[in-house]
């Protein structure tokens, strides 16, 4: 079953911040394959989410090697964090440049018991561990994790997957096709369950 949301993340924080993501360039489609790819699925995750952490170890690579690299698939990565400390993991991949935003949230979800989960473990200094190795100093790290328009704008935009698409947990999967219907799936799906997915979007269930 997908790990249910935990409210509280939002309760005491939410702001109308829609404005801030379309003037911050941090809040940009993050996304891989082509723009002419005909079925597109938004994946909602959160960085702290252990079955989003299988899903990317156990079947995103063939999603990666037999949709997204043939150009029958574009890959959106929306945020939707768990808990504060998936939010503040997820503002870091965010500030990084857009083309280390992919590879920084998988290493992040390959080691998340290390920085997510191991006892005693300072989330906020194994996070900045990760992200020195994607080459973002000190002052950019701490500047990002206390700037409080990134954190709305991202809460802002987690609730109005909510109110639009219905997500309550992750990973959620929203495919759309040609037609530009939406198709919506949740859970650890397998490589199988999501080819079909995507199948039955672009209109053919073959």
């Amino acid at each position: 079953m997908p790990l249910l949301r935990r409210s509280l993340l939002l309760a005491p924080l939410l702001l109308p911040a829609l404005a801030y993501a379309a003037d911050d360039p941090r809040m940009a489609e993050r996304a891989v394959g082509s723009a002419k790819a005909p079925v597109t699925v938004r994946e909602f995750f959160s960085l702290t989410c252990p079955h989003c952490a299988r899903f990317a170890r156990d079947t995103l690579p063939e999603v990666q090697k037999q949709l997204i690299a043939t150009g029958k698939l574009r890959y959106i990565y929306e945020d939707f964090p768990l808990d504060r400390v998936a939010l503040m993991a997820a503002m870091v991949a965010r500030a990084l440049p857009p083309e280390r935003y992919e590879p920084f949230v998988l290493a992040l979800l390959a080691s998340q018991d290390r920085w997510a989960f191991a006892r005693g473990v300072n989330n906020t200094e194994e996070i900045f561990k990760m992200a020195a190795l994607a080459g973002m100093s000190r002052a950019t790290f701490d500047a990002t994790i206390n700037d409080t328009k990134l954190r709305d704008a991202i809460l802002a935009e987690q609730d109005a997957a909510e109110k639009k698409y219905q997500v309550n947990a992750t990973p959620t999967f929203i495919f759309t096709g040609p037609d530009g219907k939406d198709h919506h799936d949740s859970g650890e799906l397998t490589y199988d369950a999501f080819a079909k997915a995507v199948a039955e979007a672009a209109g053919s269930t073959g």
